[in-house]
């Protein structure tokens, strides 16, 4: 199929309204096909991995000072975390890279995940002309649903309020899916930002005056929070106050037991990639079988303040800088692709307390870097989200379709 026709197919499915960025596809029509044990084997790092993130949350709440002295979160960070510990999980993104040493991951996004959208419609179109394959996101709806009427306060049909940043396109495909889902269920779906959230009577939290049984969060935690730029010489946020308001109110409605909040705010830890510094560098904390995952499956990471600034302008090949709350490929300098000058300048205007510096690791394969992002729903595997690209993963990478051998 060519790329226009996939284009039009996309169009027709009426979840995805972009198949095009910057006058290029964003898709492809040729599936990846795993073998199932492969596919298996990639589920299994991920449930491992996400063990190891839920160990993350359990040492940050047995010793707070943590919060402070590690991962130095802002006043209402770490109210967010106070509010939700030790629960910081839902529905996860692992991304996942076949290297020259095993599977090698570089995030969890466990935070506002994307990419749903994408991997479902696309293996769906796929499976039309590959029938004999499975598609391993058939059941990611089911898994997500489920998660939803496990968590409301009610049972029966639910009102859930899907919050967004709704000044962003790029976030509607996967609104979409979210309403043809709950509406599958039976369950009403209300849209809105933070800013159109208020309190109910007896503390529930409203959208637009409707109450709401669940809160899908797709609006970042560190975007609740106080905001400040990550580089030194950045210019202030316009809007740099926490939205302290719609804030109070989903926190106290979760706090009730009015409105359960999806992702839960304790994602404003595990979300944080100094976590993956803390894996590293306070290994001790972690049981044996998650110390053994870290080492296996976590590329070496610490906190940037921790090395010496001229053994990391020695070593640019060595390290990724990544900062803290950065996602799909934002706030991402590989040093291996930048020269001398840029790399120093960017060690010496890294703000502190904001980055982490993180082993470069090399893909095996035929040269193009492809993420294997595997979702999780409660901590278990639930499907698969790949995109290729020539270089780190962002907004430009090709989605390919993914179908599964049968076992």
């Amino acid at each position: 199929m060519t790329p226009e026709a996939f284009a039009r197919e996309l169009l027709r499915t009426g979840i995805i309204c972009d198949p095009y960025l910057g006058g290029g596809p964003r898709f492809t029509a040729d599936p990846l096909v795993l073998p199932a044990d492969r596919l298996e084997a990639m589920a299994s790092v991920a449930e491992d991995v996400a063990g190891v993130y839920d160990e993350v949350a359990q040492a940050c709440r047995r010793s707070p000072a943590l919060l402070d002295d590690f991962f130095e979160l802002t006043p209402c960070q770490r109210l967010m975390w106070q509010a939700a510990c030790p629960a910081w999980h839902g529905l996860a993104r692992l991304d996942l890279f076949d290297t020259e040493d095993g599977l090698r991951i570089t995030e969890l996004n466990s935070d506002t995940p994307t990419g749903q959208a994408e991997a479902v419609v696309t293996g769906q179109l796929a499976r039309r002309t590959r029938p004999e394959l499975l598609d391993p996101n058939e059941g990611l709806e089911a898994r997500v649903m489920d998660l939803v009427e496990r968590l409301a306060p009610a049972r029966g049909p639910l009102t859930v309020g899907i919050v967004f940043p709704t000044d962003l396109t790029e976030d509607l495909p996967l609104v979409r899916l979210y309403q043809r889902w709950l509406a599958a269920r039976g369950h009403q779906a209300i849209l809105g930002s933070p800013f159109n959230l208020a309190q109910g009577p007896r503390k529930e939290a409203c959208l637009f005056g409707r109450p709401c049984d669940v809160v899908l969060r797709h609006y970042k935690t560190d975007w609740w929070g106080e905001r400040f730029g990550v580089w030194m010489d950045d210019d202030p946020f316009p809007d740099p106050l926490p939205l302290a308001g719609p804030l109070a109110i989903l926190v106290e409605a979760e706090l009730e037991g009015k409105t359960s909040v999806i992702n839960p705010f304790g994602a404003v830890v595990t979300q944080n990639k100094r976590a993956m510094a803390l894996m590293w560098e306070r290994i001790d904390l972690f049981t044996p079988p998650a110390a053994d995952t870290i080492r296996t499956h976590v590329p070496y990471t610490v906190r940037l303040e921790a090395l010496h600034p001229e053994q990391v302008s020695a070593e640019r090949e060595r390290w990724v800088l990544k900062s803290d709350y950065g996602a799909e490929g934002d706030e991402v300098v590989v040093g291996a692709l930048v020269d001398d000058a840029l790399w120093t300048g960017c060690v010496a205007n890294a703000r502190p307390g904001r980055w982490i510096a993180q082993e470069r690791f090399i893909e095996s394969g035929d040269g193009a870097s492809t993420n294997h992002g595997l979702y999780l729903v409660a901590g278990r595997a639930a499907g698969i989200y790949v995109r290729r690209a020539d270089g780190p993963t962002d907004a430009r990478s090709l989605t390919v379709p993914v179908l599964c051998e049968g076992p």
